[in-house]
């Protein structure tokens, strides 16, 4: 898989966890949010929440599943990038969170139900 095919197809994941969130009463603040000092995948909020989320795609977790992937060293990589964010929006008074998403999808773009799993508060 080329690099372009990964990412449009980590887009793909990105937007399916977007809907996903917003069928379930998130609000979608920022999608592939980056600076530079890295990514974050999405940002959305709850009523309680400003949640940083992390997206894995993967075909299956036969090998391990998506949120291994989310290491101690990707953990800080995501909250510095998440006080970044938060220094540009002061007005933002939501407790942080950081979620991770698993979207397992076997035939990529063409599977017809690809499985969402969500951890809330992943670290």
């Amino acid at each position: 898989m080329s690099g372009r095919e990964a990412r449009l197809l980590g887009q793909w994941g990105e937007a399916l966890v977007a809907q996903w969130l917003r069928e379930r009463g998130y609000t979608l603040q920022a999608a592939g949010f980056r600076c530079r000092l890295g990514e974050i995948d999405l940002i959305a909020t709850t009523d309680k929440y400003l949640c940083f989320i992390e997206v894995k795609l993967r075909k299956n977790d036969r090998f391990a599943p998506g949120r291994a992937a989310v290491d101690w060293r990707k953990q800080q990589k995501l909250r510095t990038t998440a006080e970044y964010y938060l220094m540009g929006h002061p007005e933002e008074g939501r407790q942080p969170r950081f979620d991770v998403a698993e979207v397992y999808a076997p035939l990529g773009t063409a599977t017809p139900e690809p499985v969402v799993w969500y951890w809330e508060n992943a670290f």
